[in-house]
């Protein structure tokens, strides 16, 4: 095993520091979290959290180990290049978007979700059809982050993947355990730092190794296995979706696709909007909000890794090891540098501020799903009611365990998947997951605010198209079905030749023309 050659290299003395790093992280933490007395403080850090505390939680949980990976693997790819960036056009457009227009809306009334804003508006059968939503889209999305921070300690322990998993998810019950939101708070904050200093550290080694002028030549002359030349730093590409649909990283998805995404990511997806509520007013949340763009540096930071991880290993070469591991899967590349270039001791640091930020994404949607699971079978009048009840916080805590064991045993059955596709991006696995959930959350969102009368029943109608158009072009079904061994062959039909992308625009304005059909019960959805 290439996994187990590779793990040798990572010594005692950088298990000592992820060790201590840990401890430490979650002592401070915990010190920092205050006592969680009510389901305001456990849920929303009892609004008191500020603004640059909370951006900082916001990007920790954007960027985690997905990107410290998934991103220089991408690059390190065969035709990887930094076409990525151009998403972040809709990043930052969106941003804007839900910091000027839906946090004042948000703000109006004392809310814990969006849900509860748009049950508000179209009723408890609609908070209730978008919690699931953002439970499924959860368990989907947040399975992926699992699994790359696994295949980190993978590849620098040689564990098998189901034992990495299930201690990433141990930790992270553990730090959502302690203290609710202030507690995610603060360790987002403490794995922005060390995501930063690892990112430099390494871009600043390889530059320093190698020169910035000779790795962009490197990347920028380089041919392919078939004679393909590839400028492996391209940022822009004007091809336009009716030339090939199943392109992710245009100029055209950027603009009109991705703003989409990121509306339906930051305004409707509990798991970064926790984070906006824990602020004391609507101005510091649209400044946390605003802030939080600068993520895109880190991304920049990070193609810049994986052009260099490129030219390293063009220049120095690889061991045998090495090459088979990156032939099996580009996103071993930067964790396998990291264990066995960079000196012990630092290898040890970089990779716990990994690990730590991989659990600090897992214990964040753990408080959320905690958090929205509870207001939707007990009811939000019953969990307001009981909100100084420390019954109601033992009943929170209690969910946050269950929701623990179903998203670590989802993140096994999706390793299985991910094991047998051909296509390794992460990046293109995690976004390609909530591609089921982000549309509909965002068309019923659109729903809640426009005027008109809208029918639960059109909603339900539009949630549920929206998820079969999904399935019918995505693979993951028919591979999860087969890592269980359950017979798949009925799932083998021609599927059209479009990228994910796209479907959160078509199917937020499928949900919302649905919701507009004359079925049943109507209600008003006006601000």
């Amino acid at each position: 095993m290439p996994e187990a050659e590779i793990s040798h290299h990572f010594t005692g003395l950088d298990w000592a520091v992820v060790v201590f790093y840990l401890l430490f992280t979650t002592w401070i933490g915990h010190r920092l979290s205050g006592k969680a007395a009510t389901v305001k403080d456990f849920f929303l850090g009892g609004r008191t959290m500020p603004w640059w505390a909370v951006s900082g939680s916001m990007i920790a949980t954007e960027i985690s180990a997905l990107t410290f990976i998934g991103v220089p693997g991408g690059v390190y790819a065969a035709k990887g290049d930094w076409t990525y960036l151009q998403w972040g056009i809709g990043s930052i457009m969106a941003r804007f978007l839900v910091g000027y227009w839906l946090v004042p809306l948000y703000y109006r009334r004392e809310i814990y979700s969006p849900y509860d804003f748009m049950g508000h508006q179209l009723g408890e059968g609609v908070r209730r059809l978008v919690t699931g939503l953002f439970s499924l889209g959860a368990i989907l999305g947040q399975s992926v982050r699992v699994l790359v921070t696994a295949l980190i300690l993978q590849t620098v322990t040689g564990w098998d993947m189901t034992w990495s998993i299930l201690a990433i998810g141990l930790f992270a019950l553990l730090w959502t355990l302690m203290g609710g939101m202030r507690t995610v708070i603060w360790t987002d904050v403490i794995q922005f730092c060390i995501f930063i200093f690892g990112a430099l550290l390494a871009l600043g080694w390889l530059v320093g190794t190698l020169g910035w002028n000779e790795i962009v030549e490197v990347n920028r002359s380089f041919v392919t296995g078939e004679g393909v030349a590839v400028d492996k730093m391209r940022i822009l590409d004007f091809t336009p979706p009716w030339d090939n649909a199943m392109l992710s990283y245009t100029f055209w998805v950027a603009i009109i696709a991705m703003p989409f995404q990121n509306l339906a990511a930051f305004g409707t997806d509990q798991l970064n909007a926790q984070r906006m509520f824990c602020c004391g007013t609507t101005h510091e949340a649209r400044k946390a909000m605003v802030w939080s763009s600068l993520s895109l540096v880190i991304t920049l930071v990070m193609l810049a890794v994986g052009s260099g991880l490129f030219a390293w290993y063009q220049i120095k070469g690889m061991t045998p090891a090495e090459t088979a591991l990156f032939a099996k899967d580009s996103n071993y590349v930067f964790p396998t540098w990291i264990t066995t270039v960079v000196p012990p001791g630092i290898t040890g640091l970089i990779l716990a501020g990994a690990f730590a930020a991989a659990i600090s994404s897992l214990d964040s949607v753990l408080a959320a799903l905690s958090q929205t699971s509870l207001s939707a079978f007990l009811g939000r009048e019953k969990v307001e009611a009981a909100e100084r009840s420390g019954e109601m916080v033992r009943l929170s805590r209690i969910a946050v365990a269950v929701w623990a064991v179903l998203l670590s045993g989802f993140a096994i059955w999706m390793a299985q998947g991910h094991a047998a596709s051909e296509n390794k991006n992460l990046i293109d696995l995690a976004f390609g997951m909530v591609s089921y959930t982000y549309g509909p959350l965002l068309g019923v969102l659109l729903a809640a605010i426009l005027p008109g009368r809208k029918s639960f029943t059109g909603i339900v109608v539009g949630t549920v198209l929206s998820i079969l158009v999904v399935l019918w072009v995505r693979p993951e079904l028919p591979r999860l079905l087969g890592a269980l061994h359950v017979p798949s062959g009925w799932l083998d039909v021609t599927r059209p030749q479009i990228t994910f992308a796209w479907f959160y625009p078509i199917n937020a304005l499928l949900t919302l023309a649905c919701a507009y059909l004359p079925l049943g019960r109507t209600t008003k959805g006006t601000t």
